[in-house]
């Protein structure tokens, strides 16, 4: 049996006090950043491929369904905001399309044909990378959406939390980070969906780094969506030239980014 799929470590979970079942969680929660450090080498790998694929011009995409699904989709919407990058730079594809974010869409992920036809809507070719999460392993639209790319000369990755895994097995790529039994038998949406939003955050913020959209540590690219973070953007524009609030403000706005803004009151002055 997966690892994902065993019996909980706590039989008598619906018996306990609400304290107990609180512990027990946060117990658990605490073995995945563990977990996620042994598998450090296959995440540089994978980097350092986006990383390469971002530079050649292409894309990362991910695939998945239900919960791995969904949190593909959360870390590709959050990049543009984030790092000032094209919406299309990284995209999330469901298995049952937009509406299964927020409702599941029976079977859809037993398809394993949909993914790749999900993919050529974008016009995906060998310039991008193909990440397929799936908690088990082995879910059939991200496995046959693998498969599919590796036939076109695609490059493909995974995240799971099995190892030996079918996807495995097919990914150039792949990560398998083995999280043991859910709290609740079978819910991989907790720690193995933890599992995978840390390494997804890994993939996209060391990407961004290395491409140059962060500098030191801070989000000089990010997009000004917001009062806080026009007001972040403007002391950042003050820290690195010098200038007054209004100043360091009227600048940003002039320009649209931190960066724009620091380099325009560089060139000249």
């Amino acid at each position: 049996m997966i690892s994902t799929e065993k019996d909980s470590l706590y039989p008598d979970l619906s018996e306990l006090s609400t304290a107990e079942v609180l512990k027990a969680i946060n117990t658990e929660d605490q073995t995945v950043a563990q977990s996620v450090n042994q598998v450090l080498p296959q995440i540089q790998v994978l980097v350092d491929a986006i990383v390469a694929s971002f530079n050649a011009g292409g894309r990362l995409f991910y695939i998945g369904a239900g919960t791995s699904g969904r949190l593909g989709i959360l870390d590709a919407s959050e990049c543009p905001p984030t790092y000032g990058v094209p919406h299309g730079m990284v995209v999330g594809i469901i298995a049952g399309g937009d509406s299964a974010i927020r409702k599941a869409v029976e079977f859809a992920e037993d398809d394993t044909q949909q993914a790749i036809k999900d993919l050529q809507a974008y016009q995906i070719n060998q310039k991008d990378i193909v990440v397929g999460i799936s908690a088990s392993g082995k879910t059939p639209y991200v496995l046959g959406g693998l498969e599919a790319c590796n036939a076109l000369g695609i490059q493909t990755a995974c995240i799971c939390c099995n190892h030996a895994s079918a996807i495995g097995a097919v990914a150039q790529y792949p990560i398998e980070v083995e999280v043991g039994p859910e709290v609740i038998t079978g819910s991989t949406r907790m720690k193995s969906g933890t599992a995978q939003k840390l390494i997804l955050n890994m993939l996209t913020t060391t990407a961004m780094v290395k491409i140059g959209k962060v500098q030191g540590s801070k989000m000089v690219n990010m997009q000004l969506s917001n009062n806080k973070l026009i007001d972040r953007g403007t002391r950042m524009v003050m820290e690195q030239t010098g200038l007054a609030y209004e100043q360091a403000q009227s600048l940003l706005t002039q320009h649209g980014s931190v960066k724009l803004a620091v380099e325009a009151y560089n060139t000249s002055n």
